[in-house]
């Protein structure tokens, strides 16, 4: 990048995040303009710097290259640099032709005009050939609470710009079904979103209801974790599932607090008393079972706990309870399994288990039932990879129960997250997904309330992602929905944003009207009337008295013949 260039310039390719996403609703390849942020060690004058050079760098790699707007008046004349390069009738410029066509310019807006433009744009229009001409794009946007538009205004502006009779209203709207909020200052909120968005045509007034027959999906984000949420408890072992195969890994364990007021080592010693002074381990297990349960409840008593402790917790299962919730060192892990295989050797003890498990302790126990064990050296990486392997097989147990209790998979659907056939770290990679999955299901069970056919599809479809791909609690699922199935959802609420397009058939002749509770454009410091009290209506979480931002996208063609 050269030091005096007083413009940069952006090369998006598709996939990239994208500025214009929320204007353009396209992620396509493009090149986007800016003003290169000053140095702090640079003196003020570089700013006034009359070169009209640029520097380009990839989005890929730059960093810090700042939101930074133009004038108006600089965009125009970049636009028209662009315009002139790609037009065969100029040549006067001693261009070798012909041009290759680039991808599409944008050029960032200061919106100190009184138009208040944000965006100026260029997109070129070609045959296989040739570049036959130009789109050129404006985009304008402000802080509208008492907006006024006209549907019919909007049409008719848009036939006499381009000299049209026939058009076609789009409409789009997108609702916010549920947002994760924060429980105070100090814990912050997971990162879960439910949005539905609808599509219709034709659209006949602005703000319209999206109608019965639109086109509508949901988009769910979901990140593990909500610490209100009826799945912490799960996930808390998940987590410390992940600090032992991490420890295995690295070789280096970071070993939680404990959440139990009594050592790892007492509440297993009293835990195996009990199974010695028990006369049946069933009740054993019942008793176990309903504590769980009524600390799962306490999570949130508003709501019913959806995922409900397993009554058939075994042996191994249940010392994972104890010793996940307690253990926070290495010495407490050797301790605890100490006591655990001199109570088998005695035969103090004769624990039932399920049948399948592949773990070391398993096999022991089994080993116990005919009196005679393997000998077992409780040092290095074994502790931590006995404990590994029964909390593996608690929690798949775990998300089995729920799955095929739901009737939203079956063991065949689940085979790829249950599978022992794979390493160890691997395994625990995959139940992680697998809790994710759970949790973007109970997020919806919680908060739109699905039919069971819709929660089956969206069961489906993750599973599908997840054995193709990495973990990514960014990633948003996308599930088709009938508008009828979630009428109850939207037709009586205000839309995060509504949009309407005009166009006649080209898809890049349009005319775009866009209503939003947030600003479209990241670059503007937006002027906010009664900035006080704007502040406490966005607290307030009501979207009827938020300002609201306005944003338009029109645009006008250049034939080059």
């Amino acid at each position: 990048m050269k030091n005096n260039a007083d413009v940069q310039v952006q090369l998006i390719s598709k996939g990239q995040p994208n500025p214009l996403k929320n204007i353009l609703h396209e992620n396509e390849t493009m090149f986007i303009v800016e003003k290169v942020p000053l140095e702090k060690e640079e003196p003020s004058h570089v700013e006034e710097l009359p070169s009209e050079e640029t520097a380009i760098s990839d989005l890929s790699t730059s960093e810090n290259v700042g939101l930074l707007a133009l004038p108006v008046g600089r965009a125009r004349q970049l636009i028209g640099f662009y315009t002139m390069a790609h037009n065969p009738n100029m040549t006067h410029l001693k261009i070798n032709r012909p041009v290759a066509a680039l991808p599409p310019l944008w050029v960032r807006c200061d919106g100190s005009d009184p138009e208040r433009v944000s965006w100026l744009g260029a997109e070129l229009l070609s045959t296989s050939s040739s570049v036959t001409g130009v789109v050129l794009y404006m985009v304008t946007c402000r802080v509208d609470k008492n907006y006024s538009v006209n549907l019919e205004d909007l049409k008719k502006s848009h036939k006499k710009r381009h000299h049209l009779s026939t058009l076609t209203a789009s409409g789009f709207a997108r609702y916010e079904l549920f947002k994760s909020t924060a429980l105070d200052d100090i814990v912050a909120a997971s990162q879960t979103t439910i949005t539905l968005d609808i599509s219709w045509s034709p659209v006949d007034e602005i703000l319209q209801t999206p109608p019965l027959s639109s086109t509508a999906a949901l988009n769910i984000k979901v990140e593990s974790g909500e610490p209100r949420g009826p799945l912490s408890q799960l996930h808390r072992e998940l987590k410390f599932l992940l600090v032992l195969a991490d420890g295995l890994r690295t070789g280096v364990t970071e070993w939680p607090e404990s959440l139990e007021a009594k050592s790892a080592v007492e509440l297993v010693q009293e835990f195996l008393n009990e199974l010695n002074n028990l006369n049946e381990f069933g009740d054993s297990t019942k008793k176990d079972t309903e504590i769980v349960k009524n600390d799962a409840a306490a999570v949130d008593g508003s709501i019913e706990c959806l995922l409900t402790v397993r009554g058939d917790l075994d042996f191994a299962e249940q010392l994972w309870c104890k010793m996940s919730s307690s253990v926070i060192s290495y010495q407490d892990l050797v301790k605890c399994f100490t006591l655990v295989i001199q109570s088998l050797q005695h035969g103090d003890i004769q624990p039932w288990l399920h049948s399948g498990s592949r773990s070391l302790l398993s096999k022991l126990i089994h080993q116990s039932y005919h009196g005679a064990m393997d000998t077992v050296s409780l040092s290095g990486t074994v502790p931590v990879q006995m404990l590994l392997e029964i909390g593996l097989d608690k929690l798949k147990k775990d998300y089995i129960c729920f799955f095929i209790g739901q009737e939203l998979a079956s063991l065949n659907h689940l085979e790829y997250f249950i599978s022992p056939s794979v390493g160890t770290q691997e395994q625990v990679h995959r139940v992680q997904k697998l809790h994710h999955i759970l949790e973007i299901v109970v997020s919806c069970m919680l908060f739109i309330k699905p039919q069971h056919e819709l929660l089956f599809s969206l069961t489906q479809s993750c599973i599908k992602y997840y054995e193709q791909n990495p973990l990514d609690e960014q990633h948003i699922f996308q599930l088709p929905v009938r508008p009828t199935a979630v009428k109850d959802l939207y037709q009586n609420e205000k839309p995060q944003k509504w949009r309407v397009e005009i166009n006649s058939g080209q898809k890049k002749v349009k005319t775009v009207w866009q209503l939003s509770d947030s600003p479209p454009v990241d670059h503007l410091n937006f002027h906010r009337p009664g900035k006080d009290d704007f502040s406490e209506l966005t607290l307030n979480g009501s979207l009827e008295e938020r300002i609201s931002f306005t944003n338009m996208v029109t645009c006008s063609q250049v034939h080059f013949k």
